[in-house]
């Protein structure tokens, strides 16, 4: 393949044959993620710190100390570590050693390596290979992801090319994901693939696009590397390679980083859409309503701009409120929605993150520069503020009316998710589309269950009978708290799944010496409420 630099040319899978053998070097060896933790926790007393922890705070010498002078039952793995995940050369005859199968020769020759012009005897990394963990509704695995080398190793600010591997956004929206079932699945801006790859665990065909030809090459050799032949990868600009195709799912990590459209800015391909503010969003949310199937679900990152100084209400149409600026792009689609805020950022903090992200360090020239022409591009709009968060969307089947319109803001930290918060989504909305079907009175006929991850939690004051308030808990999904009375609290008590609401409501009101209809009628709604919170489940599709 003739490469002549770290950032001209990314390797492709066009060689099954040392895709294979590069595969049988680093199952050998094992370049696994336990594997490496292992070895970070025996080099601890040579690093004096977990190698680890400081590489994941952006700081690689700890990892470097820890890796000189390993035992020789460390040695090929530590190879692999420096060269492959540390992004350092390395002697041609170690990498050939840690390499037996694929060789010096086959890791250039794939594109891996390069031979160092000013030593021979040293090879140079041209991507990042590295092992990647992880568990979803299916069960635990693990892939390796290619990329672009990381800052560390560039030592600098990033191309603007640069193709982006793991990192949180992508963890995030991996997540998130519901997990259904799907015989088609959009992955829309693949990167690295990592979102391809998670979908083509519940999906009998993954189709992932993406406007950098190099982000492209880089999944395809992922997806060869680990196994994984249903997915297809097309090139182009949003929703253009896949023009009047329907998917039942549509995953999507856009470039969604608001960034100044002036000269001197540098625009991330991984990162950066190029159109204006939250234009890209926009197009992206847009833009699934023609290419959602009935029942289908979207769901993507996002942020979304707040204007005119508005105190962020979600219940106008403001232009001002970024929320409401989400909902009115899906004015007339037909999709339903749930849309959740979980940060919110003003515009000095918000230029100041995605200036470090490019690798251009606080008090230089540079950095400055570049703040304050972040900061004139939001004055031009009147943006006071960015949202960032999750939206998912819906497009109703079987000619069922639209239910879901959600709108919250979530900030903070969130409930025990092992895996992300994908199954919760999952669980909800097939929870909510049960009773949401119903009126009260047929209501009345569904026994629920309460789910396993809630608590009560009772305050009274000192020598009170009575408690002055009763939460229930959530420890799962958003974590959330529910102040609840005396009637719902003893209706969320009785229901184990053996008897209907309308009996359990009809016995609370004996017992509160209440009206049996009045009470129904103040409880319906709050039973809703905790059905769409995850708090509720019905008894036949308990988990």
């Amino acid at each position: 393949m003739g490469l002549e630099s770290r950032f001209d040319v990314a390797p492709d899978a066009a060689s099954a044959d040392l895709v294979d053998r590069l595969r049988t070097d680093l199952e050998r060896t094992p370049y696994t993620v336990d594997a490496i933790e292992a070895l970070w926790e025996r080099r601890i007393a040579v690093a004096r710190t977990h190698p680890g922890d400081a590489l994941r705070r952006g700081h690689r010498v700890p990892a470097e100390r820890a890796l000189a002078e390993v035992d020789a039952t460390d040695a090929a793995l530590a190879t692999l570590v420096r060269f492959l995940l540390l992004g350092l050369r390395v002697d041609a005859d170690a990498l050939g050693a840690a390499l037996p199968t694929l060789g010096v020769g086959g890791a250039i020759e794939l594109g891996l390596a390069v031979s160092d012009r000013s030593d021979p005897d040293l090879v140079t990394p041209l991507i990042d290979l590295r092992p990647y963990a992880f568990t979803d509704a299916i069960g635990a695995d693990e892939w390796w992801i290619a990329s672009d080398l990381g800052e560390l190793a560039v030592g600098g600010a990033l191309p603007e090319d640069h193709v982006l591997g793991v990192g949180g956004a992508s963890t995030t929206l991996s997540g998130l994901i519901v997990q259904r079932p799907a015989h088609r699945t959009l992955d829309l801006g693949t990167g690295s693939g990592i979102q391809a790859l998670h979908a083509s665990r519940f999906s009998d065909r993954v189709i992932a696009t993406d406007i950098s030809a190099r982000a492209l090459a880089l999944a395809r050799f992922a997806a060869a590397l680990n196994r994984v032949d249903t997915i297809e990868f097309r090139i182009g600009s949003l929703y253009e390679p896949v023009a009047g195709e329907r998917f039942d799912r549509i995953v999507s990590n856009p470039p969604f980083v608001i960034t100044p459209r002036v000269e001197g800015v540098p625009s991330y391909e991984y990162r950066d859409g190029g159109l204006v503010g939250d234009g890209i969003v926009e197009a992206v949310v847009r833009g699934a309503a023609e290419h959602l199937a009935p029942g289908g679900i979207a769901q993507f990152l996002a942020n979304w701009e707040y204007r005119g100084g508005t105190d962020g209400g979600t219940d106008g149409d403001s232009d001002g409120d970024g929320l409401a600026r989400v909902v009115g792009w899906l004015a007339g689609t037909g999709l339903e929605y749930w849309i959740v805020e979980r940060e919110r950022q003003d515009p000095s903090a918000y230029a100041e993150t995605w200036i470090r992200d490019g690798g251009t360090r606080p008090g230089s020239a540079e950095f400055e520069a570049l703040h304050a022409a972040w900061l004139d591009d939001f004055a031009r709009r009147g943006v006071d503020s960015v949202g960032f968060g999750y939206v998912l969307l819906r497009r109703p089947g079987g000619g069922r009316a639209p239910t879901l319109r959600r709108v919250e803001r979530r900030h903070g930290p969130v409930g025990d998710n092992p895996g992300g918060l994908g199954a919760h989504f999952d669980a909800v909305l097939e929870a909510s589309d049960i009773v949401d079907a119903l009126d009260d009175d047929a209501l009345r006929g569904l026994a629920l269950v309460v789910a396993p991850d809630v608590t009560e939690e009772r305050h009274h004051w000192p020598g009170a009978e009575q408690p002055t308030a009763i939460l229930l808990r959530q420890g799962g999904g958003f974590g959330r708290a529910i102040d609840a009375g005396t009637a719902l609290t003893a209706l969320v008590g009785a229901s184990d799944g053996s008897l209907p609401l309308g009996a359990i409501s009809d016995a609370i009101a004996d017992l509160l010496d209440a009206d049996a209809v009045a009470l129904w009628a103040e409880l319906a709604p709050e039973v809703r409420a905790l059905v769409h919170d995850g708090l509720l489940v019905p008894a036949a599709h308990q988990s």
